[in-house]
């Protein structure tokens, strides 16, 4: 792994919000075609490191790389060059209601290429056919399933054929069988596309079903990186605890604000 292409690079990530560090010199490496995961807890950093991987938010130091160029500071039009090349499966889905299915995952091929409609109307079709929901076009996201939805996402986060997508939550509110379904599709995509994903969910099924190598965040900072094994068999009590589901252990659950805010100071 460590021969193949870095396509994402985060250097030394802190960003705070007021006195609050939310995250605290994070430095990870993701090679081109694995499915990275990052996982952990609540609150624990997860979301918001993706969000400065894709550039939604800026460090308060540090740097972040994406497909071999530095976009710590790119704003605008430098950092929709470097999106066009990305793609984004979000945790509800975030399908325009007034819009069918096929109309979403045409968005982004609407929006950013001048291709005829006709074209589209096959792309869209052959995506849609990828997720497992080709004939479902003319619905309306209110017409079809929680399941179905996280699929169309997929259709559309894959509509420009990204080489990296990104996934918040995939499985969050899924049953189980909706949720192992998914998980295929994320696996199949990365195979048969040949494209590389980063997974944010702290779904520890999901987490020994699909990923290739693995980030566990707690408070801020990287506690362990590796692969399913590495981290299955890893000496860190902190990474057992989660990935047992243990309530006992040194991962404190806080009941009262005061406790937790106090915490983070320490």
């Amino acid at each position: 792994m460590e021969n193949r292409e870095v396509v994402i690079e985060v250097k030394d990530l802190v960003r705070k919000f007021g006195d609050r560090t939310v995250l605290n010199g994070v430095n990870l490496k993701v090679h081109r075609g694995e499915i990275f995961v990052i996982m952990g807890g609540s609150g624990c950093g997860k979301s918001t490191l993706l969000r400065h991987i894709i550039g939604n938010l800026k460090p308060t130091s540090g740097r972040v790389e994406l497909l071999g160029t530095d976009i710590t500071d790119f704003y605008g039009t430098e950092l929709d060059g470097v999106r066009k090349k990305i793609g984004m499966s979000f945790q509800s889905s975030a399908l325009f209601d007034s819009m069918t299915v096929a109309e979403n995952v045409s968005l982004p091929l609407r929006e950013h290429t001048k291709l005829e409609q006709s074209v589209i109307d096959i792309m869209v079709k052959m995506k849609l056919e990828l997720v497992g929901l080709r004939g479902f076009e003319d619905l309306l996201p209110s017409e079809i399933s929680g399941g179905m939805k996280k699929r169309v996402g997929l259709a559309r986060a894959i509509a420009m054929d990204p080489e990296i997508i990104f996934y918040d939550e995939p499985t969050a509110g899924l049953d189980p069988i909706v949720a192992a379904v998914v998980d295929k599709l994320i696996i199949d995509l990365a195979r048969k596309l040949a494209i590389t994903s980063v997974v944010v969910t702290h779904d520890m099924k999901s987490v020994m079903t699909i990923a290739d190598s693995v980030a566990m965040l707690y408070e801020g900072k990287v506690l362990e990186t590796g692969t399913v094994e590495e981290i299955k068999n890893s000496k860190n009590e902190m990474v057992q605890q989660f990935i047992n589901g243990d309530p006992d252990g040194p991962i404190r659950f806080f009941q009262q604000k005061d406790d937790y805010l106090e915490h983070l100071t320490q």
